[in-house]
């Protein structure tokens, strides 16, 4: 079993006003939320979510989100 950790920032995340999302796991479920603004939301996933999430960016399922 995995103990809770730290907030883990995406390497695409830069400290210049880019992308920053981060995760974490957490009491059982996986946190992911803007690090720009930690004190706001936070979705979170179980673990079976984040791994059918995983599995399909992986696969490129998600690759026509960011066409446009």
């Amino acid at each position: 079993m995995h103990s809770d950790s730290n907030w883990i920032m995406s390497s695409r995340s830069t400290g210049n006003g880019g992308s920053c999302v981060e995760a974490r796991r957490h009491a059982g479920l996986i946190e992911v939320r803007n690090s720009k603004r930690p004190d706001e939301s936070t979705v979170r996933f179980t673990t079976e979510e984040w791994d059918s999430f995983l599995d399909g960016a992986k696969k490129g399922e998600f690759d026509q989100l960011l066409a446009g």
